[in-house]
């Protein structure tokens, strides 16, 4: 789905994993792993829709599940019987969940590959999900993609909530403020103007049409912002 994941950026890699909701129920795996071969765990998730997620317990795995009925049961991968041997303590992705991924979809079972854990003991996500509160988003920025376009851990209907077609929106970052128009798409501004979205992929998104937003104003990953009705 993603090769071009920001290095050790577990923001990224959530956020770009979050398409597999786009994709039909499946096996999906997520390696962005700054953690290999330490005592992290490799984890096996079942989502409320029916899809195993793949991939080590540092919180990548948890905004796709999110997206897909939620983590329903979990397991912690821990037989070394399915994995590829020897495990190098380096490239999990290819030994521990390229292989376990490989089982379940001959039909091992997950309970065969690993122990039941608890979703309450899964390392938190690397973002939370921000919402309209006192009229106002407290959020943060979790992708720049290669057209300099941001996006919000958001969800396009959060900020429904807040706004309407049209609305004209603050975005906040320490003392410096950008007024957005709300759009549907960059043809309604002009070349150069800005504006917020509704993401393809379920976020909220700004932009600068025909432009970069991130480097004109300046933002990046993990800045935090606010946004606000005008």
């Amino acid at each position: 789905m993603a090769t071009n994941v920001e290095g050790f950026d577990l923001r990224d890699g959530a956020k770009n994993f979050e398409g597999l909701a786009w994709l039909p129920k499946g096996i999906h795996i997520c390696v962005v792993d700054p953690g290999v071969g330490t005592q992290r765990r490799g984890l096996i998730i079942e989502t409320g829709r029916g899809d195993y997620l793949v991939g080590p317990d540092n919180g990548v795995l948890l905004p796709a599940a999110s997206f897909v009925g939620d983590v329903k049961r979990a397991w912690h991968i821990t037989n070394q019987e399915y994995l590829r041997q020897p495990v190098s303590h380096v490239f999990h992705g290819r030994d521990v969940f390229a292989s376990v991924a490989g089982h379940l979809a001959a039909g091992v079972k997950p309970q065969e590959i690993g122990v039941e854990v608890g979703a309450g003991s899964l390392a938190p996500a690397p973002y939370p999900e921000a919402c309209a509160e006192n009229g106002r988003i407290s959020a943060e920025i979790i992708h720049v993609n290669a057209f300099g376009n941001v996006s919000f851990n958001i969800r396009n209907e959060a900020l429904h909530q807040l706004v309407s077609l049209d609305d004209l929106i603050t975005l906040t970052k320490g003392k410096q403020k950008i007024a957005l128009p709300y759009k549907k798409t960059f043809g309604e501004v002009a070349a150069g103007t800005g504006l917020i979205f509704d993401g393809d992929f379920g976020r909220v998104e700004a932009a600068l049409n025909q432009g970069s937003l991130a480097a004109k104003a300046g933002l990046k990953t993990a800045d935090r912002v606010t946004l606000a009705k005008c």
